[in-house]
């Protein structure tokens, strides 16, 4: 195995309780991190795993975890912006002469979530980081973020947003020694998919150019790839894990 550098390092993993935040925990736990899984479950663990129950969104709620890390183990060295969810549908959709449109409550709780999320997230954890001489902020962005899909515009707008942030604060934080990078799935096993018909996931496949969905736990290595030693001259960077597939295509 490639020496990662991690052993030690104080690791928070947002939407941590299933799928790929569950994996990305576990896997920076096998590097001997000490790791906060926050998630809007309820909370629990011990040892070397903090289980929080943390909304994203709430700023007041975000500051109270971090103090509780910070009162633990006394530092932040990594933070996987991870949490995100879906609430997918048309812009507008015409059908028997019935006009429907993606509401503005789907639009603004996925943006919520997934952007806004982000944002409170490292606001909260970067001056941390800079009193602990630098750190590491991984982003979880899509390949939709990069293509766009059909029926996904809250969700495309929101993982573009986040490139976007990534690439800002790549800008801004390299100075203080924190590296900010983002990584794009693409078709991942989690539960989500998982439930939709078998015929249906092996259509998914076959857009896919490795002929089969991807593992949490693929997502998994790379974001502890980015947080390792081995990526200390990467930053501002967008990396697909996504087995080569393109939207659309």
């Amino acid at each position: 195995m490639i020496e990662t550098g991690l052993a030690g390092r104080v690791v928070i993993v947002t939407g941590a309780a299933a799928g790929i935040g569950q994996a990305t925990a576990q896997r920076f736990l096998v590097e001997g991190c000490r790791v906060a899984c926050w998630d809007v479950t309820d909370g629990g663990g011990g040892g070397d795993c903090m289980r929080q129950k943390v909304d994203v969104t709430d700023a007041s709620r975000v500051e109270a975890a971090l103090g509780e890390v910070m009162s633990k183990w006394g530092r932040i060295d990594v933070l996987v912006n991870n949490a995100g969810i879906l609430r997918d549908g048309l812009l507008v959709k015409q059908k028997d002469g019935v006009v429907t449109a993606m509401s503005d409550e789907a639009f603004d709780a996925v943006l919520n979530v997934n952007l806004r999320g982000v944002f409170v997230c490292t606001r909260a954890v970067v001056p941390r980081m800079i009193a602990g001489g630098g750190g590491v902020i991984l982003n979880a962005t899509s390949v939709v973020g990069l293509y766009g899909n059909f029926g996904q515009t809250n969700y495309v707008a929101s993982k573009a947003g986040v490139i976007g942030m990534t690439k800002t604060w790549a800008r801004e934080l390299g100075r203080h020694n924190i590296r900010v990078n983002a990584v794009a799935p693409g078709l991942i096993a989690t539960d989500i998919l998982k439930s939709m018909p078998e015929g249906t996931l092996a259509a998914m496949s076959q857009h896919t150019p490795l002929r089969r969905l991807g593992k949490p736990e693929e997502i998994a290595n790379a974001y502890v790839w980015l947080a390792s030693e081995a990526a200390s001259f990467v930053t501002g960077a967008v990396l697909s894990v996504d087995g080569g597939l393109v939207p659309g295509t």
